[in-house]
């Protein structure tokens, strides 16, 4: 018997966490694919106490496969360790890099700020890191007549991301399923585009965007440049709410490609601020690992670019240093740039930003992730249009800004994204299981299946 069941990602897009089982009774074995905390909307199935903890049974779990390093794929991994899990944490070369310090972050905020134990808990997850190249079969256990292997494939969604193909036998059932994490847009900054599996008997596959196909990178880099003008015209400040891996980065990227394209004084005018310490350590990261860029960002490398790391470009890290720098951006009229994190505005340094600046009609919020119901992101890409408020720890503000949202940098394929995907798999999957993705998004990525025959689509609950 070869079954997977949910433990998360299925009423939202948040709390990624599957598990593939082989056996049955005292005699089974899985694995759980992402262990992830739940946020926004989500977290009335999420972050009380009591769904922080794991509560499933663990003692059958041989190992942890990470599809990529965002906290709603592993932030419940030191919950997952404190119930007692002694296997391995799989994933890919990048992922193990950064692994470790996402969950240091995440620690300090909603864990303990211990030193001594977060330094406790992230030695322990350290040893359990097994790092497996893309495309390389990995063995995870062979034992009678179960056996079971996993292979990582490049999902474009932030540096290090992965789906994960899983060959599964027991006794003469043999089957391979594919969990495809988060999948990235085809054509983004900065990483390869994912390639449809060779073989996918059973798919679980994200929905993000099931609903609705993103612009084209030449429309997003025109809405995008529109903003910086506007900024640059009024000397207002465009602050752009965003998560420290994967999106900071591709804006960057695209923020610099504008800026070697139209030049200028004017354009040498636009200071480009990343406040957020994570998102500066990630940015370093991704420097590090460039033979995991795509051909044309490495190619922008040789030819002496650097578009991660260009001169109008400053790091904001301590504390102190951020809260001038709001001060001072509220006072002045010096167009500027601001990435800040939380990506939904519920937390993080953004959020001073955001009261500093929500009641100028000379800035602009920039809005270029999905903004999960229950944020205060959602609420003011709702109500800011409008001229309505948002409520920001426990005020009222008033939203005079302009607001924006560009689709394109959600680091999310869109359904036609989805559709090709599975439409590029030589033999279709008998069976397809819809998850992460409002209940809109899932039904909306069903009726597109729907045309494929033969599949079994199944939105499954936990």
């Amino acid at each position: 018997m070869i079954s997977i069941s949910h433990h998360g990602a299925t009423s939202g897009v948040t709390g990624s966490c599957h598990e593939l089982t082989l056996g049955q009774g005292a005699q089974k074995s899985g694995i759980l694919i992402d262990c992830g905390l739940f946020q926004g909307q989500d977290e009335g199935r999420g972050a009380s106490a009591s769904d922080l903890s794991i509560d499933f049974p663990i003692e059958h779990i041989r190992a942890l496969v990470v599809t990529h390093v965002h906290i709603d794929h592993v932030g419940r991994i030191p919950y997952l360790l404190a119930a007692g899990f002694e296997g391995p944490i799989i994933c890919s070369e990048p992922s193990a890099i950064m692994l470790p310090e996402i969950l240091e972050d995440a620690l300090k905020i909603g864990f303990t700020r211990n030193r001594q134990l977060i330094e406790r808990v992230l030695g322990l997850i350290r040893s359990r890191l097994v790092p497996v190249p893309y495309g390389k079969w990995h063995s995870v256990f062979a034992e009678g007549d179960c056996s079971l292997s996993v292979r990582l494939q490049r999902a474009g969604h932030i540096l290090g991301s992965a789906y994960v193909e899983c060959d599964a036998r027991v006794g003469d059932s043999e089957e391979r399923i594919v969990f495809s994490g988060d999948l990235g847009a085809p054509h983004a900054p900065l990483l390869p585009s994912p390639k449809s599996p060779e073989r996918a008997d059973r798919l679980v596959i994200e929905s993000t965007y099931g609903d609705k196909d993103h612009e084209d990178r030449e429309t997003r880099r025109y809405r995008l440049k529109a903003v910086l003008e506007h900024a640059l015209e009024d000397g207002g400040t465009v602050l752009v709410p965003a998560f420290s891996i994967g999106r900071t980065q591709e804006l960057l990227y695209e923020i610099e490609g504008l800026i070697h394209e139209f030049g200028g004084e004017l354009w040498g005018n636009l200071e480009i601020i990343v406040d957020s310490p994570l998102a500066a350590e990630f940015t370093r990261i991704y420097r590090d690992l460039k033979p995991y860029w795509d051909a044309e960002a490495t190619d922008l490398v040789r030819q002496g670019r650097h578009p991660l790391s260009f001169e109008q470009l400053t790091v904001i890290n301590s504390h102190e240093d951020h809260l001038n720098a709001v001060d001072y951006l509220a006072r002045s009229h010096r167009p500027c740039v601001v990435l800040a994190g939380s990506g939904m505005c519920a937390g993080g340094r953004v959020v001073n930003y955001l009261k500093a600046m929500l009641g100028d009609k000379r800035n602009d919020v920039l809005f270029v992730g999905y903004q999960a119901a229950g944020t205060p992101g959602r609420d003011i890409l709702t109500y800011g249009p409008r001229g309505g408020w948002v409520e920001l720890d426990d005020e009222r503000y008033d939203i005079r800004a302009r607001i924006h949202q560009v689709g394109g940098y959600s680091a999310h394929a869109g359904q036609s994204d989805l559709a090709a995907f599975v439409s590029g798999i030589p033999v279709s999957p008998r069976e397809i299981r819809i998850v992460h993705g409002d209940q809109d998004a899932k039904q909306a990525l069903k009726r597109c299946f729907q045309s494929l025959a033969g599949i079994d689509i199944i939105i499954p609950s936990e």
